[in-house]
């Protein structure tokens, strides 16, 4: 029996895949069943939109999109849901990632954007895994037991 699928990742480029890595290799961490796509607002719309309703149909729970530049791709997946949508803007491009950030961040009212840093998958799926963990005791333990090992990991450095 395959595991329900909590979050839906959708990056706009195959060139981008290393930027949302963090994200994958922390919701694995986690233990977290995810679904990774490729989709661009862009030149894949009709792609987008037909992935959200899958992905909405299957009763996934939060989104993390990325994209660089222009990244519409966030506010295209949040335009199309009310579930939670975290952007991850990704570097590149002539202002290396500005643009990317301001337009994730700069959504109109009413289409909110859960937006990290510039490049910051890892907080994506931090952020996934404190929303998942709202009505999930056992994600909160291990939520808990990952904030003292990061601490212990500062405490320990030289």
């Amino acid at each position: 029996m395959s595991r329900k699928t909590d979050v839906q990742i959708i990056i706009g480029s195959k060139s981008d895949e290393a930027k949302i890595k963090a994200a994958m290799d922390v919701l694995n961490e986690f233990g977290i069943n995810f679904d990774f796509k490729i989709a661009s607002a862009h030149r894949s719309p009709a792609y987008v939109e037909e992935i959200i309703d899958t992905a909405i149909r299957q009763e996934v729970k939060v989104f993390i999109t990325g994209a660089g530049m222009a990244n519409h791709l966030s506010g295209t997946v949040a335009a199309r849901t009310t579930l939670p949508v975290i952007g991850v803007p990704f570097s590149g491009g002539i202002s290396d990632g500005m643009d990317s950030l301001l337009s994730t961040v700069q959504m109109p009212p009413g289409v909110p954007v859960a937006t990290v840093a510039v490049d910051g998958a890892k907080n994506a799926a931090i952020l996934a895994i404190e929303i998942l963990s709202v009505e999930n005791k056992e994600l909160q333990k291990k939520l808990i037991e990952f904030r003292h090992k990061e601490t212990e990991k500062i405490k320990n450095a030289v």
